[in-house]
């Protein structure tokens, strides 16, 4: 019996933040605007509980009320990261990501005691997989947080036929050589979803169609012209708004990670996700303000805050794509 064949993503999917209160403790009461706004934005699918969403950092309770509030939303398909260190948990995770009606499920290798073999990591994600046997499975290759650097080509070979719903990898990482040959194996049954947003243009330029990336969440207007231009062919273009894009990522990131990119959505986009939890460290509002002010020294503040319209995924053969006009939502002050 052939594998079977899983809708593919034309466009980008927000690997989301966990909004929570100023206690640490679960907000959920925001993702229903969030969601709306990333709708809004031309995101096509949400990636919850993942890096992004510290997933790492929620009990097992607190990834299935995270998943659910999201799924409860109804606005963008939710795709949730169920990897654990535990294969049990990991286990239950997929089988309620299933159960609440998520479009797929993925998970990262377990990043403590590590799989030292292709072969052992396969065996990892297929018990993973097939508690959600209805559900297409992604690998979450993600070396520089696990430091599980087994070539992903390989991995699909050997997984291919133990996992009938192995659908595909969110790659995150710069081996674009590896990348590559994971789009050629099985003929090109697995979809590849490049996950470096500073190297956006590469990946489509590579044969990437969906993307999955933490800041989809606040650059869409830098990234919408990504899409626009190469699909388009203005490759000029494109270029100049990666590079805008990737210079917005460096000023974020210099000022602290993911707190420093909670605080680019509050800022952005009016929605407040609160802090992050510990081992991180909470981003003070002086360090948020400078940050803000880099980004305006930069020119890039205002293109940003002014937003894009949203674009419609491809068609083939790359015709032109008209973009529609976007509703605008009132957001509040920063």
């Amino acid at each position: 019996m052939p594998p079977p064949a899983f809708p593919r993503t034309d466009g980008l999917i927000a690997a989301t933040f966990t909004p929570m209160h100023p206690d640490g403790s679960l907000n959920l009461a925001v993702i229903p605007a969030y969601a709306a706004r990333l709708a809004e934005q031309g995101v096509r699918k949400v990636f919850v509980c993942g890096t992004t969403g510290e997933g790492t950092s929620l009990t097992t309770a607190e990834r299935q009320q995270v998943a659910a509030a999201w799924q409860a939303a109804g606005r963008l398909p939710v795709i949730v990261h169920v990897g654990h260190t535990c294969l049990a948990e990991a286990k239950v995770l997929a089988a309620h990501a299933q159960k609440i009606g998520a479009v797929g499920v993925a998970a990262m290798a377990p990043f403590f005691f590590k799989p030292a073999t292709v072969r052992d990591l396969a065996g990892f994600c297929q018990g993973i997989a097939g508690a959600a046997p209805r559900l297409p499975f992604f690998y979450y290759h993600i070396p520089c947080m696990t430091g599980v650097q087994l070539p992903v080509a390989e991995f699909l070979r050997v997984a291919g036929p133990l996992i009938p719903n192995l659908a595909g990898v969110k790659f995150t990482f710069e081996d674009l050589f590896d990348m590559q040959e994971c789009q050629a194996v099985a003929d090109g049954r697995f979809e590849i979803l490049f996950g470096r947003d500073e190297a956006l243009l590469a990946g489509l330029a590579l044969g990437c169609r969906g993307a999955v990336g933490s800041t989809y969440n606040f650059l869409m207007p830098l990234f919408n012209r990504v899409l626009a231009g190469f699909r388009k062919g203005d490759l000029a273009g494109a270029r100049a708004a990666q590079l805008q894009a990737t210079l917005a990522i460096r000023i974020i990131i210099r000022h602290g990670g993911l707190a420093a990119q909670k605080a680019a959505l509050n800022r952005l986009e009016g929605i407040d996700c609160g802090p992050v939890r510990l081992p991180l460290a909470v981003l003070p509002e002086t360090a948020a303000a400078v940050m803000e002010q880099e980004l305006r020294a930069a020119g890039l503040w205002e293109v940003l805050a002014a937003g894009t319209p949203s674009v419609r995924p491809a068609r083939q053969k790359r015709k032109e794509v008209k973009t529609p006009r976007t509703v605008r939502s009132e957001r509040r002050a920063a």
